[in-house]
């Protein structure tokens, strides 16, 4: 009876074009044989998705991404024993009209105690840990939700309501009055960027086929994967050359790259931002598409980064469903689920603002509130997406900061506890023998600063912080963080970690912060170098910053040959080592600190010594790379490089006081055998 009913709904969801969700929630074999009677009865591609290998058409979830802009006929998302939220929204985004995405789970009752497996991708956490906060969340909303068919083990199958709809029309290849617009003006474009954002399903590959298919001369294509740009080749009905990002690089370099009218970067925004700049200096016309919702992290900082700095860029945007009705129901739940609507209500004039203490329980305490908080945060930050969902509502040592205009956010801090680590920890993970999950800041303190002991004080890091656009640039965001010395009663100092530009650091600068730390190498994500600010709250944390500053000050000299970003730091003339100096020197060589975070320190030895070391000065006086170097040394690869690296920093220590060499690499052995 319930199958000939499913029969039904087939019939009717495929007439209307659109898709929805089913939920099995019982036992794991009971779940398994109802999803096989589905398969069998419903004829499709079935995609499976699961962590665990399965025959026929299977993905794990952290590959689905190599799939998006594929399409396939019904999929199973396999949840009991783990959800990963970015995976569900990417798998409904490949979904055909007609669709049922299968959603297995566990007993519902026990569901949220049970410990999640995707917890360990983003809680910090060794083990997996129960995410009540969540599953409940998803659990209301499945509830609520009249067009998802719930179907409990214990239980009868809820069906979904019934709701008259027109007959859905198949697009039949010809562009729709969106895509045609866009196409018409692309056609008379002489140079320049173009970039096309849109939802899931909205036509955008498909647009980008149509315009090489039409267009009279040769056009290059890439994407982060060739079998993501299945729909593009359809619509161009094989024109176009196909070239990996890589591969495409690499004829830039060598002078041998395709010669085309255009570009097309399909689903740009998973490109590296430094690849696309070289990307788009290469070609007269450039079109990018990409998808700009929150279960593809990098494509809101693809629309405030990225294409912010791209001169008279054309932007486009599509969002009638192409791919399947207007008002799908999978598409609908997966947008409340996930919260993919971050717009902000407007603000009224006169409202007084107040700024309340950092909340460890606000999901638990004010969901509604919590909810308006994370749409402020998506909508304002480039990275934020159901994973950063996930870790604000069940994640240990999660604190929020508000400040609100009546009962609306208007401002917000996320804030995660950091440090704590004992002594020998803390040493352990200075000498790059240990790095345990978690404690961004305070494990680089560490690894990469001056002090053993830094990851032993207590700090909150901001990790995201967001203002209403209408209150921006008015002191809101600084005023929330100058609140947090009051409330962060038990914490040694404030810090951050960010994407350097010069206008956010001026930001950072304007707050209180020091700049402590200066990546030398940019983050795919951003484009940014990576820098880290402390803000001291103890006489402790003031000692910290100040040791770790005036160290940067002594280093900025040589990282400043690194990077192609001024560094805002007073260089100190430091050629002459020190105790600190020395004690890091013998990590590099008796332990396992890595050559980046000693590099000032291995440059001051150079200066103070007068040994070969041939294999430390070709690569930091000469600035050979570390092909030539292994070359030139007969050596067979970095690992015998760094190897040697470590032999003759030793050599350069012993030479200066042997003594003293003796005793920190006895110490440093002991450091070495803690586990």
């Amino acid at each position: 009876m319930m199958f000939d009913m499913l029969d039904s709904l087939s019939a009717s969801q495929a007439k209307q074009g659109i898709r929805r969700l089913l939920v099995l929630s019982g036992e794991a074999a009971w779940c398994e044989a109802q999803s096989r009677r589905l398969r069998a009865r419903f004829p499709g591609d079935w995609l499976w998705v699961s962590p665990g290998q399965r025959a026929g058409l299977h993905c794990v979830p952290g590959a689905l991404r190599t799939l998006l802009g594929r399409e396939f006929l019904h999929g199973v998302f396999d949840a009991r024993d783990g959800l990963d939220a970015e995976a569900l929204a990417a798998l409904a985004g490949t979904l055909q009209a007609g669709s049922w995405l299968v959603l297995l789970t566990p007993d519902w009752q026990r569901w949220p105690t049970q410990p999640d497996a995707d917890s360990v991708r983003w809680s910090d956490s060794p083990q997996p840990i129960p995410t009540p906060v969540f599953i409940h969340h998803l659990q209301t909303c499945l509830e609520a939700d009249t067009q998802t068919l719930l179907w409990r083990q214990s239980s009868e199958p809820r069906l979904p309501v019934e709701c008259i709809r027109p007959d859905w029309q198949r697009a039949n290849g010809a562009p729709l009055a969106g895509q045609q617009d866009i196409l018409a003006r692309l056609r008379q474009m002489n140079d320049g960027v173009a970039v096309v954002t849109a939802p899931r399903g909205r036509g955008k590959s498909a647009l980008a086929g149509m315009l090489i298919h039409d267009w009279p001369g040769p056009c290059v294509v890439t994407a982060p994967a060739r079998a993501a740009t299945d729909v593009l080749a359809r619509h161009a009905h094989d024109k176009g050359l196909f070239v990996a990002p890589d591969a495409l690089l690499q004829a830039l370099e060598e002078g041998t790259a395709p010669q085309g009218d255009w570009l097309v970067i399909d689903e740009a925004a998973a490109l590296p931002t430094p690849v696309l700049r070289r990307l788009i200096d290469a070609y007269p016309r450039v079109l990018m598409t990409t998808t700009v919702q929150g279960y593809e992290g990098t494509g809101r900082g693809f629309m405030l980064k990225f294409c912010a700095s791209v001169a008279r860029l054309q932007h486009y945007s599509l969002n009638v469903p192409v791919r399947w009705a207007s008002g799908c129901p999978l598409e609908h739940f997966i947008d409340t689920l996930l919260l993919f609507d971050d717009t902000l209500p407007a603000l009224k004039t006169g409202v007084a603002l107040t700024t309340e203490a950092p909340q460890p329980d606000l999901w638990q305490r004010a969901p509604a509130l919590a909810g308006q908080t994370y749409r402020l945060l998506s909508g304002a930050h480039y990275r934020t997406s159901p994973l950063d969902l996930r870790r604000m509502m069940d994640a240990p040592g999660q604190f929020f900061a508000l400040t609100r205009a009546g009962e609306m956010p208007v401002a917000a801090a996320w804030l995660v506890a950091e440090g704590g680590l004992s002594p020998a920890l803390s040493l352990s993970v200075w000498a790059g023998v240990r790095r345990p999950r978690g404690n961004l800041v305070a494990q680089s303190l560490a690894a990469h600063g001056a002090s053993p002991f830094a990851a032993t004080l207590k700090g909150l890091r901001v990790s995201r912080i967001a203002v209403h656009p209408q209150l921006q640039r008015r002191g809101t965001g600084s005023h929330l963080l100058a609140s947090l010395r009051q409330f962060a009663r038990g914490y040694d100092y404030l810090c951050v970690s960010f994407g350097y530009t010069a206008e956010l650091w001026r930001f950072w600068q304007r707050a209180g912060f020091t700049l402590v730390r200066f990546g030398t190498h940019r983050e795919a994500s951003s484009g940014c170098y990576s820098a880290m600010a402390l803000l001291p709250l103890t006489p402790a944390g003031q000692r910290l910053t100040q040791l770790q500053q005036a160290r940067l000050a002594r280093d900025v000299p040589w990282l400043a040959r690194e990077v192609d970003e001024k560094i805002p730091v007073n260089a100190v003339a430091a050629s002459t080592l020190n105790k600190r100096d020395e004690w890091e020197l013998a990590g590099f060589a008796f332990a396992h600190r890595p050559p980046e975070a000693s590099l000032g320190s291995l440059q001051r030895l150079l200066l103070s010594v007068s040994q070969p070391l041939p294999a430390l000065r070709a690569w930091l006086e000469q600035r050979q790379d570390t092909a030539t170097i292994c070359v030139m040394l007969n050596l067979t690869g970095r690992k015998a490089l760094l190897a040697r690296w470590r032999e003759e920093t030793a050599q350069a220590l012993a030479t200066s006081n042997e003594a003293r060499t003796r005793t920190l690499a006895q110490c440093l052995g002991k450091v070495k055998k803690f586990q």
